[in-house]
């Protein structure tokens, strides 16, 4: 289905210019809710997993990684620019109570099985390994940038707001003005958007990957560069603009592969890839980051 010109066409009954609709529709990601139960199912949280013949129960050394989701790639709705295999089988493992202690990524792991192959279910190695098994459904849900999002994320809105014109770095000041010049019928497209993909799933497969692992990675990739002499070093107090832009660029380069909400008093985790790595099916580069949620 053309979702692109759906939202085009709806946009247009509003008298919403063309111009500035195509604008929005550059930001605009749909990704794939899931929830348990509905119908027909697409997947499932938890359970046991359908490997590969001989192949073992994914582990960091001697300590097991349950599985926290899996999903058939072929039932899952169509979205454009979202790689998503055509068909087989996508399954998320993850240690998350290691994985939020340990960056190095070793306590989580991404397997796609392609449709023919030979599998079978492998038992546990231990039954702290095993999660509720859940049936999951799909639906579809509209996503923006956190710069273009409203009222999803208040701390970062109080900041926004918060700013005078001369404490923002030029960076802000340009994304100002992009909203305020470039769609001033932003709010009204905001709300078209999610009037025509609500969704309140608890995983998404797709859209825009998490701020705090974008974060991390483009603090990484600077000082890389710096470290490395590609770029001359940046001052202190211009590390935050230049973290920013870098961010803003990386929105277009990464995507998430499959990210949990946040509930208080849990672990949520992030699985984010490149577009190329996912295109080509390495989702062995997936990288993952568990987080804590606080009261």
């Amino acid at each position: 289905m053309d979702h692109q010109g759906e939202f085009r066409r709806a946009a247009l009954e509003l008298g919403i210019p063309d111009g500035e609709i195509s604008r929005f529709r550059q930001h605009l990601r749909l990704s794939i809710g899931l929830s348990v139960g509905g119908s027909p199912p697409v997947g499932r949280f938890g359970g046991l997993p359908r490997l590969p013949v001989g192949m073992k129960w994914p582990s960091a050394g001697d300590i097991p990684l349950p599985l926290l989701l899996s999903v058939d790639c072929g039932a899952l709705p169509g979205v454009d620019g979202f790689d998503l295999p055509a068909d087989g089988t996508l399954l998320f493992f993850v240690n998350q109570e290691m994985d939020h202690e340990d960056s190095s990524g070793r306590y989580a792991r991404v397997v796609y099985v392609p449709t023919g192959t030979e599998t079978a279910v492998v038992e546990a190695p231990s039954s702290k390994c095993v999660r509720e098994q859940l049936d999951v459904s799909a639906e579809l849900r509209a996503e923006l940038p956190l710069w273009l999002q409203e009222g999803e994320d208040e701390d970062w809105h109080e900041f926004w707001e918060d700013l005078d014109w001369e404490d923002m770095s030029p960076f802000q000041q340009q994304l100002v003005r992009y909203m305020e010049c470039d769609l001033p019928h932003l709010h009204e497209l905001r709300a078209l958007a999610h009037d025509l993909w609500p969704s309140d799933a608890y995983v998404a497969i797709g859209g825009y990957a998490d701020d705090e692992v974008i974060n991390s990675i483009a603090e990484q990739t600077l000082a890389g560069r710096e470290k490395a002499g590609k770029i001359p070093a940046i001052p202190i107090a211009k590390w935050h603009s230049h973290l920013e832009k870098e961010k803003h660029r990386m929105t277009s380069e990464w995507i998430s592969l499959a990210s949990e909400a946040r509930v208080y008093e849990e672990y949520y985790t992030s699985f984010v890839i490149r577009h190329d790595d996912l295109a080509a099916a390495r989702v062995d580069k997936a990288l993952a980051v568990t987080n804590f949620v606080a009261p």
